[in-house]
């Protein structure tokens, strides 16, 4: 079985998100599983010098995309057993930023284009282009409408994953023709609620979508998380399924991670209280091993569910807790964690910006892990937490509700609240420290927490079986 995976970002390559995530692991586990299974991405000014040193000129072509002709280099390169193909062109990829250009319609245009070109001078015909959020969601469609003819990929089947619902490519009418150069029979294809929108067009082109929960294939039928889209999902709800994301555990691995002060296991916690400790020290928080220490890795969006945060924030520093949060975005946001750092020294902190080593210290030196999101798609920072033996307080929404399970019922590895409330949410932290305080029943959490199998095997195998239904 051949898979190409279409993506605009991958690790080690180029991330700023979780797909970044999903496309540097999920190829890797599928080959662990006997699926051929190679990435095609842009190749931005942004990729490391040491990364571009170890691509392969391949070949170069043109790509047509509505009246423009454009060059199109192709570069490979391997990492973890996996091939990786680098699509070429510095007008639309040398500058500095992955997203929010101002043609960024045009870019991703071009490169869905390019992932369907390229396929002609390689010699990998895919069974299944395995295409990803917006970026790529044109890749369904301009197979159907240009390139159905093509010998290498007359029987090509596609999927799109859906990371984001929120983020569905939404641009002015005249880019169907001027941009995209598709007939005007085919318009309509792309044409929902008067804009141009690149996922609509996926949706309605490619064999199958998912998601990456099963709750979120759930909830985006529903207008307060589907961001316009209920109509469509609706009508296709038999394209529809809901795959969890996973995490390499490899590389999350509180026995070998570097990045943390000491290695502990679920046999011996003993570096748990070490990593704990040593956060505190680093981040200037008050040594004190009975606080319970929370910690946040997120972006500061609302979605995020931060005004909970706000609106309890003082009321939750009454218990014995002291609070980390790393992360950047919304300015009201960040100001208001500042605020609560000066209100409340010794015991709140707050860094801003983007240290990855930072926050593997805070998933591995905290005690709980706040993820009071009001939408979250999968999610992968509460898998990361439970292996580090961090116990995650989180909505029931999305991903969240696949992975957490409350400690008041069977098999819990953490605690739970449903409603988007902010107390409800502070009676879940007051739970969590109350657990806290017996530290047999604590010590048995986090053993539970770590027991956990969130690796990519377990999705790899479910993928491999749409594959095999998409392909027929």
């Amino acid at each position: 079985m051949k898979i190409l995976f279409a993506a605009s970002e991958a690790k080690p390559f180029i991330a700023s998100g979780g797909l970044a995530d999903v496309a540097g692991s999920l190829p890797a586990a599928l080959k662990a599983h006997r699926v051929d299974c190679r990435v095609i991405l842009p190749l931005y000014a942004d990729i490391a010098p040491e990364m571009r040193e170890k691509l392969t000129y391949l070949t170069n072509f043109e790509v047509e995309l509505a009246w423009r002709r454009q060059y199109c280099g192709l570069f490979s390169a391997k990492h973890a057993g996996v091939t990786y193909y680098f699509i070429d062109n510095e007008y639309y990829f040398k500058r500095s930023g992955i997203y929010g250009h101002f043609d960024d319609a045009e870019r991703f245009a071009f490169f869905s284009m390019a992932v369907l070109e390229s396929v002609r001078h390689l010699d990998f015909a895919p069974d299944v282009i395995h295409c990803n959020d917006w970026q790529t969601a044109l890749v369904p469609v301009f197979l159907n409408c240009f390139y159905r003819g093509i010998e290498e990929l007359r029987n090509t089947r596609t999927l799109l994953t859906i990371h984001n619902i929120q983020y569905q490519g939404r641009f002015g009418e005249q880019v169907a023709g001027d941009v995209l150069g598709l007939p005007e029979d085919k318009r309509e294809i792309v044409m929902y609620d008067g804009d141009v929108n690149f996922m609509k067009g996926g949706i309605d082109q490619c064999d199958a979508v998912s998601t990456v929960s099963p709750s979120y294939a759930k909830e985006i039928l529903d207008p307060w998380f589907a961001h316009g889209l209920d109509r469509l999902l609706c009508e296709r709800e038999y394209k529809l399924s809901g795959i969890l994301n996973g995490i390499d555990v490899k590389d999350y691995d509180p026995e070998n991670d570097p990045a943390i002060a000491a290695h502990f296991s679920a046999d011996d916690l003993t570096g748990k209280a070490m990593d704990k400790a040593a956060l505190q020290a680093e981040l200037g928080l008050d040594q004190d091993d009975r606080s319970l220490v929370i910690g946040m890795v997120t972006r500061m969006v609302s979605h995020k569910g931060l005004d909970l945060v706000k609106y309890i924030g003082s009321d939750m520093m009454r218990l014995p807790v002291q609070l980390v949060a790393l992360g950047f975005g919304d300015y009201m946001y960040e100001n208001y964690f500042r605020g609560l750092q000066e209100s409340f020294p010794g015991r709140v902190r707050m860094v801003t910006g983007f240290a990855p080593q930072l926050a593997r210290k805070i998933y591995a030196g905290s005690d709980v892990f706040l993820m009071p999101s009001k939408s979250e798609p999968c999610g992968l920072a509460q898998m990361i937490a439970l292996r580090y033996g961090t116990i995650p307080v989180v909505r029931e929404t999305g991903g969240l509700k696949d992975t957490v399970r409350d400690l008041g019922g069977e098999n819990g590895n953490g605690f739970t609240f449903k409603t988007y409330n902010a107390h409800d949410m502070l009676g879940a932290v007051e739970r969590a420290y109350g657990l806290f305080c017996n530290k047999p029943y604590w010590e048995a959490a986090m053993k539970a927490a770590m027991a956990c199998d969130n690796s990519w095997s377990r999705s790899a195998v479910e993928y491999r079986e749409l594959y095999k239904r998409i392909i027929g």
